[in-house]
């Protein structure tokens, strides 16, 4: 594919923006936060495509770790008959989410099923029958813009319907609304800033779910107690943000904040510090600087819950790749437990490929098991070719501090990596690994090559094995 195909693909469909709308996003400035931070291609080639509804699947295997935290219960049998949108798996611990069938027809099968890991994980199969959904759910378009809950209610209905963050880590929503009596939210930011290269999810659920969107953010707004809802989204998306604009306007609560783009934009504490000034200290929420963080396609699912009754029960995923034919480059809205080979085979592999990542290139996964389904976090399908996945020889640090510059943490990414390769895990805990967002800049820019990210999430992992076992048994004590 030639450059000027790929500027081409990359760039917004050609649409007249009023002057008035142009005037007012021009007023608004941009910012950004001010340490670290890389520029990457953003390849965004499907920005211009609108969503499409991918095929049902034939049988879908559905994960009870869909989320961060404990794996959710199975509360059906094999032989049961579901229906879309009936709870199959119950949420197993303070931190852990529901989740809810994607299709309708009969369980044959829960057992431990490999998921794009390659590690086996409670599963439920369902084979599908029709597509019949729970009588609980309001499938029609229209928008209902009366919200009749109030915030307790609001919350149990985020935890009841499975709602989990869609920008990637999946927590589950409604733990960020529970505040103590303490704790007090002034500000809730919406995360549109869709930084990593090629994802163009958030992009399209703006232009096309706008409306509902805005009913999503005063609906949050209500849960969290905020006086202020605020919009970043990356200047790369200049129809969304006339859209946000033109949709704000007569809510005096809801303000739309372009941003610089810069990688990694879209992070808790680079968000809130690009916004509001503060920095979020080193271990701490954002609820300790007054703020909470929501993507803003999560802003779309919790209208769904809260006004529609809908759990999610689909996934927004980008299908892209430099190698991947234009027509082919698209935006889905997919069925939770859809085969991966499913999606792959409507777009083609391509012969260049070397490697398939789930999410985007700089915090997605390589997927090393093209037998598992979809799940809840899954925003894009990246087929990376041979050449763009292998790695560079790898060098001498050079000590150039290039990877000190790029860390938006303001940690020493050379020394972690020195470090975690030594198995020097009190000397990681002082030196701040666990600060580490694993957002990839250090490894990205590094010039020598070196697996500087690799390394430093197997000490971090080890760190925080450390940090645990020494808290358990002083409780012991």
């Amino acid at each position: 594919m030639s450059k000027e195909k790929i500027k081409e693909l990359a760039g917004e469909l050609a649409e007249e923006i009023s002057k008035e709308i142009k005037s007012d996003v021009k007023k608004l400035g941009k910012k950004t936060f001010n340490m670290g931070g890389v520029h990457p291609e953003a390849n965004k080639f499907a920005h211009g495509k609108s969503v499409e509804t991918f095929p049902l699947p034939d049988q879908a295997v559905v994960y009870m770790t869909q989320h961060l935290g404990a794996p959710a219960k199975p509360v059906v049998q094999v032989g049961d008959k579901v229906k879309v949108g009936q709870l199959v798996g119950e949420a197993n611990g303070f931190v852990s989410a529901n989740i809810h069938a994607p299709i309708s027809g009969t369980v044959t099968k829960i057992d431990a099923i490999a998921d794009i890991t390659g590690y086996p994980k409670p599963a439920i199969v369902i084979k599908r029958e029709g597509d019949e959904w729970d009588e609980s759910i309001d499938t029609s378009e229209d928008i209902v813009h009366e919200i009749k809950l109030g915030k307790d209610e609001i919350i149990a209905r985020m935890k009841d319907r499975g709602i989990v963050g869609l920008g990637g880590a999946c927590f589950p929503t409604h733990i960020k609304y529970m505040l103590k009596p303490e704790q007090k939210c002034e500000f809730l930011i919406v995360n549109a800033a869709e930084c990593e290269p090629y994802i163009s999810t958030d992009n399209r659920v703006v232009l096309e779910r706008t409306e509902q969107c805005i009913i999503g953010i005063e609906i949050a707004l209500i849960a969290s107690g905020a006086d202020q809802a605020i919009i970043g989204i990356e200047d790369n998306k200049p129809r969304a943000i006339a859209k946000l604009v033109e949709a704000t306007k007569g809510h005096p609560k809801i303000k739309v904040q372009p941003l610089r783009i810069k990688y990694p934009q879209g992070a808790e504490k680079q968000l809130i510090k690009a916004i509001t000034g503060r920095s979020v200290p080193n271990g701490a929420l954002p609820i300790s600087v007054g703020c909470i963080v929501n993507n803003i396609t999560t802003m779309y699912v919790l209208y769904q819950a809260v006004q529609k009754n809908k759990p999610i029960i689909q996934a927004y995923t980008t299908v892209s790749g430099k190698s991947i034919p234009a027509d082919k480059c698209k935006n889905f809205r997919i069925r939770l437990g859809t085969p991966i080979k499913d999606i792959m085979d409507a777009v083609g592999i391509p012969e260049d490929t070397g490697k398939i990542i789930a999410g985007g290139p700089m915090m997605g996964k390589a997927i090393t098991n093209l037998e598992a389904s979809a799940g809840k976090g899954m925003s894009s399908l990246l087929f990376i070719s041979e050449a763009e996945a292998k790695r560079g020889p790898v060098s001498n640090c050079i000590r150039c501090g290039k990877c000190v510059e790029g860390c938006p943490m303001g940690l020493e990414p050379y020394r972690l990596h020195a470090l975690s390769e030594q198995n020097r895990l009190e000397d990681c805990e002082q030196f701040g690994i666990m600060n580490c967002i694993e957002c990839g800049s250090c490894q990205f820019i590094c010039p020598a090559n070196r697996p500087i990210l690799d390394n430093i999430r197997v000490g971090k992992n080890k760190t925080g094995g450390m940090i645990r076992a020494r808290a358990a048994a002083a409780q012991q004590k």
